[in-house]
């Protein structure tokens, strides 16, 4: 069989998924078994790599090459790979507590790096596999096994968290719209970066319906806003309200006072200033407040950590020659003890 013509039941394991009935991860394993599939790139040169949590079980479950490694270290894993090997097409997956409490610094040093890889952040908001522990992305007041009287802690903004990291591309999808995690998982993969995909991951046992207002067919049409690149912001059941800029603050407004699509915000991936405006659009939306966006808030080609790596040790070699592994473990300084 070539590449051409593998499906997405071609990238599916004889593992059985082991993940709890009716979990999210079900939904996007689906989608991106389907994206995959029409790379039309052989299998061994397709590479998932995880960490720990419910969602890092990925890996089991795609027919390709791929690693389940410790807590929070995906990334750095995968950089190590991608230096190396930076033909292959490596997926990092992860969730919410593995990638942004003991995985924060690994995360926020391969996003400035800018290695060409893929990271999916499974978002649930609460530590699934430990059994409903609050993580760093769980809201303030929430009550978990670990909170009994709700959580203290102020919650991350994973949109803010990796644009202030300098992230090339960002963008964010949910696993109940799988027209649109389709798409915007292709649009990570063409990017030429680190793309950081946050995809919001209903976990139905410890956290359920924790993004149901952005899912729910009664309230989704005013609570969310996507984004696409050179359209007017417009949300609704019926695109009724838009968002125009009063200088760099967003409002919201009603299409049928006077308003016309020339006066709303047109949404431009590449400005960074109005991406960082978009990721703080993040409060739970409340009649005529923010809704939530979704879609790719920013992308930028700035060029990859591994081609500057390869053209480095290129022009060092032309300059110096193969070197000499005991003479540079020896160094240049050295000192006798008498």
């Amino acid at each position: 069989m070539s590449e051409s013509t593998l499906t997405a039941k071609d990238f599916a394991t004889d593992q059985d998924v082991r993940w709890c009935p009716g979990c999210g991860d079900y939904s996007i394993l689906k989608q991106v078994q389907s994206v995959v599939a029409e790379l039309g790139r052989k299998r061994e040169d397709i590479i998932f790599i995880s960490g720990i949590g419910c969602s890092s079980r990925f890996p089991y479950y795609m027919n390709t090459y791929g690693m389940h490694s410790i807590h929070g270290r995906a990334t750095a894993i995968a950089s190590g790979l991608k230096a190396t090997r930076p033909e292959l097409d490596v997926w990092i997956i992860t969730g919410d507590g593995d990638s942004l409490s003991i995985g924060g610094n690994h995360l926020i040093h391969l996003l400035r790096r800018n290695f060409n890889v893929n990271i999916l952040l499974f978002n649930n908001e609460i530590y699934g596999l430990t059994k409903g522990q609050y993580s760093p992305t769980s809201q303030q007041g929430k009550v978990t096994k670990s909170s009994p009287f709700g959580v203290l802690d102020h919650a991350f903004n994973p949109s803010a968290v990796a644009l202030g990291a300098d992230c090339s591309f960002y963008a964010r999808t949910m696993d109940r719209d799988p027209r649109h995690l389709k798409e915007v998982l292709k649009r990570g993969n063409e990017h030429a970066g680190a793309s950081l995909i946050e995809i919001y991951q209903n976990c139905n046992v410890f956290n359920d319906g924790a993004f149901f207002t952005f899912t729910d067919k009664e309230t989704k049409g005013g609570s969310t806003l996507f984004v696409e690149q050179g359209q007017p912001m417009t949300f609704g059941e019926n695109k009724e309200f838009g968002i125009k800029l009063d200088g760099f603050k967003p409002v919201v407004v009603k299409m049928n006072e006077g308003h016309s699509l020339n006066d709303l915000w047109i949404h431009d991936e590449q400005d960074y200033m109005k991406a960082t405006l978009l990721s703080r659009m993040f409060d739970v939306p409340s009649e005529g407040s923010m809704p939530r966006p979704f879609g790719v808030f920013f992308s930028n080609d700035r060029g990859t950590y591994e081609k500057a790596l390869e053209a480095q040790v290129v022009e060092a070699t032309e300059a110096l020659g193969i070197g000499n592994l005991d003479k540079l473990i020896s160094g240049n300084h050295t000192w006798e003890i008498v």
